[in-house]
């Protein structure tokens, strides 16, 4: 019984350690780089979400507006009682079949659509635009979680730091080699860097939360990318992307030649002098008539099966122009008589209508002034191109600048640090002081991790003026430096 009972309970037990093993792999994520915090946040967009399936409506309906090109077809189904005091009643009885069909409109149906269809293209792009902007606050929000978490740590091995000298320093202190006065200053130094510490958590609870909802996870994932102080950027001279004496002219016009290719503020704008150009063409040819096929095929009679019937075909022209509306209309048809022979039909009509719209005159002159006002932002987007471009990349190269000069800093900064203990151990200098010192020093490294933070900005922001994916800029950089050692060699 009791083995029995212990191979129970070894069965549950592995069956509860199964299901948490297996609930540690589903809550376990796997490490998570900028691009794929992008994705997430794209994903996870509501209001993205929905606009995209607001454009997949439109573009569906937009694909039934061929429906314009075949024919029209009409079913007509009518009965007509009468009952007479004197004569015969009659119960006539109609059944009629209608079409028509465009022949010819001067492509005023297609230049619609096209319009229509560059309508959709703009809209699809500026729902790029909004994945976009959605996928770059993954990325900011992402940045900010590593460089408060790499401030955090610095703070945090500062104040070990300070607490060990705290130590020391009280030691001194009851064996009458140090002030309380310094031991006091100290104990201050060391609140001020836990209520900093606090307030950086506290800050770094809130981003890793607006992170999150931003992903539209629950948990916190782990983060592949870091703030890393040693990181060259891609643009730095002594990178393999950029060999020492590279010219930054061929720089820039390499970037400025990509973003003139896929820079989304100039794809769009091309869309729209596209645009007005078949609006501008569109009313320019809105004059020309349309010709339409018409039939018409109907049976009838007072009593099944129907024995009567006519037939009639037709052509009719429309024009209309700010001066003149016109509609010409003729058909011909056979009907059958009593006597059982065939009648001709035929009929012709028209009509006219002055001056139905003169003020649509004007209609042309303000598609050719909006046609010229959207070149003109074409030309001014084109020209600025190599310009940002050019402030993009010296941006990057300042932020370089200012990461390895931040980085010296550090370095001649923990130098003095190791004079300063010496000058301790000499007697020249108090312990407090050298906390002073440990002090200033914590900053410098901060300011390498802030600046280490804005040459990833700088870096993403070229990426993207050039429509660039998260980390592709090392990419862009190697194709410079390829074409580079090809014209030296």
């Amino acid at each position: 019984m009791r083995f029995k009972y212990a191979i129970l309970m070894f069965f549950i037990a592995l069956a509860f350690a199964s299901a948490n093993e297996n609930e540690r792999r589903v809550m376990t994520p796997h490490a998570l780089t900028f691009a794929q915090a992008a994705d997430l946040a794209v994903a996870a967009s509501v209001d993205l979400r929905h606009s995209l399936a607001s454009q997949s409506l439109m573009e569906k309906t937009w694909a039934w507006g061929a429906r314009a090109y075949f024919p029209q077809f009409g079913i007509n189904i009518s009965e007509n009682d009468r009952l007479q005091q004197i004569g015969a009643d009659s119960f006539m009885k109609n059944y009629g079949l209608s079409l028509d069909q465009l022949i010819w409109d001067g492509g005023k149906i297609s230049m619609s659509r096209k319009l229509e269809k560059m309508e959709l293209n703009l809209s699809s792009k500026k729902l790029d635009r909004m994945a976009d902007t959605i996928a770059e606050s993954a990325i900011s929000a992402y940045r900010s979680v590593l460089s408060s978490r790499a401030v955090l740590k610095i703070k945090k091995d500062a104040l070990s730091i300070l607490q060990e000298q705290r130590k020391i320093l009280n030691e001194e202190v009851m064996l009458g080699l140090a002030l309380a006065v310094d031991l006091s200053s100290a104990d201050i130094s060391i609140a001020d860097a836990k209520i900093d510490i606090f307030s950086l958590e506290i800050d770094l609870e809130e981003m890793e939360k607006q992170f999150l909802e931003i992903l539209g996870i629950d948990y916190m994932p782990i983060l592949a990318e870091k703030v890393d102080i040693y990181r060259a950027g891609a643009f730095s001279s002594g990178t393999a992307a950029f060999p020492s004496g590279t010219s930054a002219f061929f720089s820039a016009n390499a970037a400025a030649a990509l973003a003139k290719e896929q820079n989304p503020d100039l794809i769009e704008a091309r869309y729209s002098v596209t645009k007005k150009q078949m609006e501008l063409k569109y009313i320019s040819n809105s004059w020309i008539p349309s010709l339409r096929l018409t039939g018409n095929f109907s049976l009838s009679g007072q009593q099944y099966p129907l024995t009567r019937y006519n037939w009639s075909v037709g052509i009719s022209v429309d024009f209309t122009s700010p001066w003149l509306q016109n509609r010409f209309a003729g058909q011909t048809g056979w009907e059958p008589s009593s006597d059982g022979k065939n009648d001709r039909t035929a009929l012709i009509q028209t009509s006219l209508t002055p001056l139905p719209d003169p003020a649509s005159r004007f209609n042309k002159d303000q598609a050719k002034l909006a046609l010229a006002l959207e070149q003109e932002k074409y030309q001014t987007i084109y020209e600025r191109i190599g310009r940002t471009a050019a402030v993009a990349l010296e941006k990057c190269g300042f932020a370089e600048q200012k990461r390895i000069l931040a980085l010296e800093a550090v370095s001649l900064g923990a130098e003095r640090c190791k004079v300063e203990e010496i000058k301790l151990k000499l007697g020249h200098i108090t312990r407090l002081k050298l906390m002073e010192f440990l002090i200033e020093q914590t900053q410098r490294e901060i300011a390498a991790v802030d600046a280490a933070t804005a040459l990833l900005e700088a870096e993403r922001e070229l990426e993207r003026f050039l429509d660039l994916k998260p980390g592709e800029i090392f990419n862009f950089a190697n194709s410079i430096n390829t074409p580079t050692q090809t014209r030296r060699n």
